[in-house]
């Protein structure tokens, strides 16, 4: 290591490569995707839209899960045993790549969604349930097209250490755009619809068998052997 840099610790630092980044065995399960939504109402848009995306997703080949929020309950308020909560976590384990879809409400996405995300832990022992799966966002709106919702889940995205995928989902007046069945009507934004889902699809079969390496920090490899040492030292200590 080049003096030049006094506060590296070389036995940590790797220079990223191409031929890190090949896949030598390749996944061959269908991608599994997570989607959760934020609204409880009997008719809910953003279960619409949701449920609309998953169907796009199976026919781009993934497979899909969807959430029901319904009895779900705010963080904290239980402890993390509580049935709904063990769900969410080990679909979100299961998971590869995941969409959040939530209505804007007073110019935020709703607390349902928000509960739901908070619920899911940055970190489970040795596992990280989110870091380096894809993430797509979503909203709907009551009125005209905003996009402050899907602004603060991109932000909850990238603090939970996703990537995030570069095209996104809102849905103006979106009591106009579903039929009575709940069906997603013909129009430019189920378009948008249909790009999201297909670009999700591509960025998980891009990342998921290279996430491990994409996600491996210099900062963390020198924590961690840190911690093994002083583990290692406190053993010979005692």
């Amino acid at each position: 290591m080049d003096s030049d840099f006094p506060a590296l610790v070389p036995a940590h630092f790797e220079v990223p490569t191409q031929k890190k980044l090949e896949v030598k065995v390749p996944s061959t399960h269908k991608p599994r995707i997570l989607l959760l939504y934020g609204s409880l109402r009997e008719r809910s848009f953003s279960k619409f839209l949701a449920e609309e995306a998953a169907r796009l997703l199976e026919a781009f080949g993934a497979e899909t899960r969807l959430f029901d929020p319904h009895g779900f309950p705010l963080p904290d308020s239980v402890p993390d045993t509580h049935e709904k909560v063990q769900e969410l976590r080990a679909l979100a384990a299961w998971s590869e790549g995941q969409v959040w879809c939530s209505p804007e409400r007073h110019g935020a996405m709703s607390g349902i969604i928000k509960a739901q995300i908070d619920w899911i832990p940055l970190s489970v022992g040795a596992v990280r349930p989110t870091q380096g799966k894809t993430l797509a966002v979503m909203q709907v709106c009551g009125g005209s097209q905003s996009f402050n919702a899907v602004n603060q889940m991109r932000v909850l995205g990238r603090w939970m250490r996703m990537f995030t995928i570069p095209n996104q989902s809102s849905v103006a007046k979106a009591f106009a755009e579903f039929d009575d069945r709940g069906r997603m009507k013909p129009s430019a934004y189920y378009d948008r619809v249909v790009d999201v889902t297909e670009e999700l699809v591509k960025f998980t079969l891009l990342l998921r068998d290279r996430a491990p390496y994409l996600v491996d920090r210099y900062s963390e490899r020198k924590e961690s052997a840190e911690e093994l040492s002083k583990r290692v030292n406190l053993g010979r200590a005692v």
